[in-house]
């Protein structure tokens, strides 16, 4: 019953067996060997994007920072929503990678509206050349409170970042389960939606570590291989990363594995709303926060259930469960009895 994160679970055995593959024999490295440049025309191929520029990193910290300072210089902003990955858990990490820009959080919980964007933007124009520039703004398919930013919903704050001239980055940590979830394809989750540059998680869905950032506009890309060499995350043996993100591909096995992840989350909601559990999210793809009395969490713990809780709500203490690939029914059915059995 190991609902803690999907960075918990396994890496798949294709993946494990592709890195083997790799390791036989020489390659030349930092990403000028046959395999890389392979991985990044497969990638182009699966956003249909033959033009964009392709980059791996081994972190999704990374993926999202580099590509951010790409975008922002030291005086410009980020705008955000106040529970995005980059600004609650990334340490800082974007204001590093970028030299100082600051992030911008704006008001509405995990999901920003084109309203609150338009407003934050306004607001930033409020000091003139005492305030930050904007410089970007950031949005996430999964977000932190595990709910999945439709396709209506990027392209309506596309479009407000457009009237601002600013470009819009994607966190896609949980890229695959958001394409499950809502049944596109990753182009027309990202490039056809109005997003500038797009990060295709892998390390949360079977992949040991490897994240793809792509710039669907080559001028954006400018400086990124320097960032991230001076960041410390090239790869000597650049192929380690491009077998991980080759084994993803084939089949299209990223596919595969959150269509997993997410048909496990859908049948642990329908237990819990069997039981009248209270479900935090709206929408899901491979998460959800289910609010409980604390004695129940105790007793899921002490017979143990692996998950985050958080502070309380309305009497109420939100837990996070999280699916990941490996996922099987067991776990969940073994969770849901035992919630039965407490409630």
């Amino acid at each position: 019953m190991h609902f803690a994160s999907d960075n918990s679970g396994p890496a798949h055995a294709s993946v494990l067996e592709a890195l083997a593959e790799a390791n036989d024999g020489y390659a030349m490295g930092y990403g000028t060997d046959a395999l890389s440049i392979e991985v990044r025309d497969g990638l182009r191929a699966l956003f249909e994007a033959p033009e964009a520029e392709v980059f791996l990193v081994p972190t999704g910290t990374a993926a999202n920072s580099l590509a951010l300072a790409c975008l922002c210089e030291p005086y410009r902003s980020i705008f955000c929503a106040e529970l995005a990955h980059i600004h609650v858990d990334e340490c800082n990490a974007p204001e590093f990678y970028t030299g100082g820009a600051k992030l911008w959080p704006v008001p509405h919980g995990d999901r920003m509206t084109p309203d609150t964007l338009r407003a934050a933007i306004d607001a930033s124009k409020a000091n003139g050349i005492h305030g930050p520039v904007g410089g970007a703004v950031s949005i996430t398919s999964v977000t932190e409170g595990g709910n999945v930013l439709t396709i209506d919903e990027i392209a309506a704050l596309s479009a407000v970042a457009k009237e601002a001239g600013l470009p819009l980055h994607l966190d896609g940590a949980r890229f695959a389960n958001a394409c499950v979830k809502l049944g596109c394809t990753p182009a027309e989750m990202s490039w056809k939606a109005g997003v500038d540059v797009a990060v295709f998680g892998g390390t949360k869905n079977g992949l040991l570590g490897a994240e793809a950032v792509i710039f669907f506009d080559p001028a954006l890309a400018r400086g990124f291989a320097e960032r991230r060499k001076r960041g410390g995350h090239l790869f000597s043996k650049h192929r380690m990363l491009a077998a991980q993100m080759k084994a993803y591909l084939a089949d299209d096995l990223w596919f595969e594995l959150a269509k997993r992840a997410n048909a496990a989350c859908d049948m642990m909601r329908a237990g819990f709303e069997a039981q009248d559990v209270k479900i935090g999210n709206e929408t899901h793809a491979n998460m959800l926060f289910a609010h409980l009395p604390a004695r129940v969490h105790d007793a899921l713990k002490a017979e143990g259930a692996v998950y985050h809780t958080f502070a309380e709500e309305d009497g109420l203490i939100p837990g996070r469960f999280v699916c990941d690939w490996s996922t099987g029914q067991g776990a969940v059915d073994a969770l849901l009895a035992a919630m039965k059995r407490h409630l």
